[in-house]
């Protein structure tokens, strides 16, 4: 089973309740967590994993070696404005290329070949019986959704997979696919609002059920569990504004190792989760 956990905001929560779920799970299911959020990682700070293993991930850009006739045939195909041609010279951006290999393909004079441009890095490792991988974006590189896909590759097909979701649209859609659930973690006020609604709408797009985590719950008012009723999506998790939790997110402890009793909530969780996708797969109506 694959558990997505997003937000359509940052800060609401996200790592938080993915860690916690991780721990709670040792020694029930084989666990494994995947961090996708891969412009700014920080899983590893509550998992503290071994890395035994990392990987470089490059996605292929145009490289001109034959004669070019400057045909315009190559910045045609080029959906992202990769390659033009000025005054008879052909121009290549790599920054802007997103890997689609159009240009090489349909080049008639067979002009342009590919070289592997390098934009980040997948690490993996173990943390206590939770098998770990994230993905790391180079600086001043614009393009996640390759290094997400390269993480989620090593998916496993056993046990409980929790996934770590980015907060940008794209990306986010590129993490959830494919999920059996996807966990929304937000927090009772206007923006926590605003971003659950968006966030919902997507995944609802993609089919794939969800719930509500409420963080922080006793700030602002009451909408997002109006919101939620209204729409049918379940609040399955409610984690209230407190100090104590606050200063363990500070210092990179998951919840149910700083407080040991939420282990049984965030079990509960994962039951309620289990319940909702195999009655989705009988095709009973929750």
């Amino acid at each position: 089973m694959i558990i997505s956990v997003a937000s359509g905001k940052g800060g609401a929560g996200k790592t938080l309740v993915a860690t916690s779920l991780a721990r709670s799970l040792k020694g029930r299911d084989n666990v494994q967590l995947l961090d996708c959020d891969v412009e700014e990682p920080n899983a590893h700070i509550f998992l503290k994993p071994a890395i035994i293993r990392s990987e470089i991930v490059s996605i292929p850009v145009p490289k001109l070696e034959g004669e070019c006739t400057h045909c315009g045939k190559c910045t045609e195909v080029c959906a992202y404005n990769a390659i033009a041609i000025d005054k008879e010279k052909l121009l290549i951006f790599p920054e802007l290329c997103h890997g689609c290999g159009a240009c090489s393909y349909l080049c008639p004079e067979s002009a342009i070949s590919e070289e592997g441009k390098e934009i980040g890095v997948v690490e993996l490792g173990y943390s206590d019986g939770v098998e770990f991988a994230h993905g790391r974006l180079s600086v001043g590189e614009a393009m996640a959704r390759p290094i997400i896909r390269k993480v989620k590759e090593y998916a496993s097909n056993k046990g409980t997979v929790i996934i770590d979701v980015p907060s940008e649209t794209s990306c986010l859609i590129e993490a959830v696919k494919d999920s059996d659930f996807c966990l929304l973690v937000t927090e009772s006020t206007p923006f926590g609002l605003n971003d659950l609604v968006l966030a919902a709408e997507t995944v609802g797009k993609l089919n794939i059920p969800c719930g509500v985590v409420l963080n922080r719950a006793g700030v602002g008012d009451r909408k997002v569990e109006e919101c939620c009723h209204k729409q049918n999506i379940p609040i399955l998790l409610t984690i209230p504004l407190d100090n104590e939790i606050a200063s363990l997110y500070s210092k990179g402890i998951t919840l149910v190792e700083g407080i040991p009793q939420w282990k049984e909530g965030f079990l509960r969780l994962w039951g309620k989760i289990r319940e909702i996708v195999n009655a989705r797969a009988s095709g009973v109506k929750r």
